[in-house]
């Protein structure tokens, strides 16, 4: 059976930073993509668990979301873990939202913290999976409509074909199905490629990855969190 992590040997080395970015200004000085391959699956071996385990370029465990049900979030939101358990990021869904927000916090927990994020479903259509994100601001600017996102999801998260666009229209990381080492053939789409440019944070285009599969779901997937 395949490695679902890249064995590329001539990667550049991730240097993602290891804190997230309240703006899409305050940039990381890198000079090579950050290359990760994504697993649609909780490091925790428990059945009926749901979550993310990421692989960098070398095969080490990058980031990790474990969940224990595939069908709710857990009270406290989704926790988004480094390699070695530690949190980096709490999101967490406002309930009954049409357009599905989620806003993201620094760290384990949300309580008496400001969000980092706010990210939602652009239509309040489910056939529609185009996806926006807001970056540090007041909570006010959040039901603004004609407020600019910081950053767009242009194509198919559900296709595994997509970009992360930032206000000024720079990449600023792409999503793609992963194929079968030297090979044309496709994995499945629960493992697929996701490649971070140079000067955006990893732990929150990751953030964003883990946002998007619950407000994109494949279709019979239930994307209400309770």
């Amino acid at each position: 059976m395949s490695k679902v992590h890249p064995t590329v040997a001539n990667h550049h080395q991730n240097r993602c930073s290891s804190s997230t970015s309240a703006t899409e200004e305050e940039l990381v000085n890198v000079s090579a993509p950050s290359v990760f391959t994504v697993w649609k699956k909780s490091s925790m071996t428990f059945q009926g668990t749901d979550g993310f385990t990421v692989f960098n370029h070398e095969g080490k465990l990058a980031f990790r979301v474990d969940n224990y049900s595939r069908k709710t979030c857990p009270k406290g939101g989704l926790l988004l873990m480094d390699g070695a358990g530690r949190p980096l990021l709490t999101l967490k869904p406002q309930i009954l939202n049409l357009q599905h927000k989620w806003k993201g916090y620094k760290g384990e927990g949300c309580y008496n913290k400001s969000p980092v994020f706010c990210m939602r479903r652009r239509s309040i259509f489910p056939g529609n999976g185009e996806t926006e994100a807001f970056m540090g601001v007041p909570r006010k600017r959040y039901a603004k409509t004609s407020t600019n996102p910081d950053f767009q999801i242009e194509g198919s998260f559900r296709k595994r074909h997509c970009k992360i666009i930032g206000h000024n229209g720079t990449v600023a990381a792409e999503i793609s199905r992963k194929k079968v080492n030297n090979t044309t053939i496709l994995l499945s789409d629960d493992v697929f490629n996701l490649v971070v440019q140079p000067g955006f944070d990893c732990e929150l285009v990751m953030a964003f990855v883990v946002i998007m599969d619950r407000i994109c779901p494949k279709l019979f997937t239930p994307i209400l969190c309770f």
